[in-house]
């Protein structure tokens, strides 16, 4: 009997059963404050670079420096998540992290702050989230003490987390902005980290999986490539999350000129936008909350691509600000259900030994794409505008989930051996197990 089991079969102890691990627990509560001060520190660097510059490009450019080290370094990560320490990495990132927002807060305060110095702070921060997101993302089944049926609630719970700070968190911003100004989020976001500091060292360390001694980085790095992009269900996760993830870009990167120039609003507008957002997300992983297993989650994929890319349509044509609010929350619906279920397909179906590095592909191909995103979406918004760039963003991610429908029959016979193997699905014939599981060799090979 597993006496970490919750006890009862109510709806509670089904949407929080991660909630019975300690390290899970802490970093629950230390992430609910840091997350809050992240977002508040997201719309104020986007409401600050659109004040000082009035550029939707040099919105697209410090998009670009942030977000640029996802694409240069995540692959190393991967392999030091794998590698190393994954508690210590973090409380490294965590206090770097602290670092930056304070010396951001600090420009604010004494009023030198240029653009040159947010684009070096922004790609210095990106930099650290590059070595965090992997590391964090495959921390989760050391949290939960590699029980593999919890990790789904956990991915979810977490999400739950990150889009409560998305609802809160941008809407404060828009009200600190408009009555004391930008330096205040920043500063608040350092002060935030202090809980997640606090957390990771309380933590029972000895619970985390060991570094061990590998091979050369670059020999690893090339043994996740294949892996990732060898499996046919990895690799079509990975490529339909960097489609999406690049398009989408241009959503939230425009929400500032939408706020102002479409909907003649202000910074509190951009806010109630973002928290609209955030808002549908959380909904999104509530409903991931209440679902017992990842069954079913490859479907929810194709559905969740499909109402989001709507949206993003719809969204580009609306000039009423009750409409776009309602758009904005069912775009956040359907990118949290892509993005969680993605995570937690991902992180079942994923070798032990190698889920570091397919994290990595993973943040990658969320984080680490779009600052090309960022550049072509700010570009397109200065030239044929934003509504227009938006519009023809949503219009290829629908051509996308069709694609994704097309492809989900070839791959989840696929799938089959390893949910066997996990206990998620009863076992086929024998007969009929070996055709799968040798054709799945056959197509890895």
């Amino acid at each position: 009997m597993n006496t970490n089991k919750f006890p009862g079969h109510g709806r509670f102890e089904l949407m929080f059963r991660a909630l019975k691990y300690k390290n899970y627990r802490l970093f629950v509560g230390g992430q609910s404050l840091s997350l809050i001060g992240t977002w508040l520190q997201m719309v104020a660097m986007t409401w600050l670079v659109y004040r000082l510059t009035n550029s939707p490009f040099m919105l697209g450019v410090i998009g670009f420096s942030g977000q640029l080290p996802m694409f240069l370094v995540t692959p190393f990560a991967g392999v030091f998540a794998d590698r190393w320490n994954r508690h210590s990495i973090l409380l490294l990132t965590q206090s770097l992290a602290l670092f930056q927002a304070l010396l951001i807060a600090l420009l604010v305060f004494t009023g030198i702050v240029q653009i040159w110095h947010l684009m070096l702070l922004s790609l210095f921060l990106g930099t650290i989230n590059a070595f965090d997101m992997p590391v964090r993302q495959s921390f989760v089944t050391d949290m939960i003490e590699n029980h593999k049926e919890d990790i789904g609630n956990a991915i979810a719970l977490n999400s739950a987390m990150v889009n409560s700070a998305r609802l809160i968190g941008p809407s404060l911003a828009g009200i600190l902005i408009a009555t004391v100004g930008e330096g205040w989020c920043f500063l608040l976001n350092a002060l935030s980290f202090i809980a997640v500091v606090i957390s990771l060292v309380r933590m029972n360390v000895a619970t985390i999986s060991k570094p061990k001694h590998r091979t050369h980085v670059f020999q690893e790095m090339r043994e996740g490539f294949a892996y990732t992009f060898g499996f046919p269900p990895i690799r079509f996760l990975i490529l339909m999350l960097a489609g999406v993830g690049v398009l989408s870009t241009s959503l939230t990167l425009l929400a500032p000129v939408f706020a102002k120039e479409y909907l003649h609003g202000d910074a509190r507008t951009f806010g109630f936008l973002m928290g609209a957002f955030g808002s549908g997300a959380l909904l999104g992983a509530i409903y991931l909350l209440n679902k017992k297993s990842v069954l079913g989650l490859g479907g929810v994929i194709g559905a969740a691509v499909s109402v989001f890319g709507a949206s993003m349509i719809l969204f580009g044509f609306s000039r009423w600000f009750l409409v776009s609010l309602v758009l904005m929350f069912t775009a956040g619906i359907g990118m949290m259900l892509h993005l969680a279920s993605t995570n937690t397909l991902l992180q079942t179906i994923s070798e032990e030994g190698k889920r570091g590095r397919v994290m990595s592909f993973y943040a990658m191909a969320f984080r680490g794409l779009t600052p090309f995103g960022s550049l072509i979406a700010g570009s397109l918004g200065d030239t044929i505008g934003a509504p227009i760039t938006v519009i023809c963003s949503g219009v290829i991610i629908l051509i996308l989930a069709v694609l994704y429908y097309n492809i989900l029959p070839e791959i989840k016979p696929l799938v089959r051996p390893i949910y066997e193997q996990l206990g998620i699905l009863p076992p086929l014939a024998r007969g009929v197990q070996s055709a799968t599981e040798n054709g799945a060799k056959k197509i890895v090979s």
